[in-house]
């Protein structure tokens, strides 16, 4: 199995930066006031990376 896209939701701000640069990845959880990922096998990794890098709390990562 490839790598897999989480997010540490312990960590999350809710900025929703991420959803807002990979919507088909994340999504906003409303209940929780937090990102979640909808997509953990992924999409585009070049978007999956732009939203790593303008997550704030940086609590989006790559696993396995």
């Amino acid at each position: 199995m490839g790598k897999r896209v989480v997010i540490d939701e312990e960590e999350c701000m809710g900025c929703e930066a991420c959803v807002e640069i990979a919507p088909d990845v994340f999504e906003f959880d409303d209940d929780a006031g937090k990102a979640l990922v909808a997509q953990p096998e992924g999409g585009d990794v070049g978007l999956i990376e732009e939203a790593m890098d303008a997550c704030p709390a940086d609590c989006i990562t790559w696993e396995g």
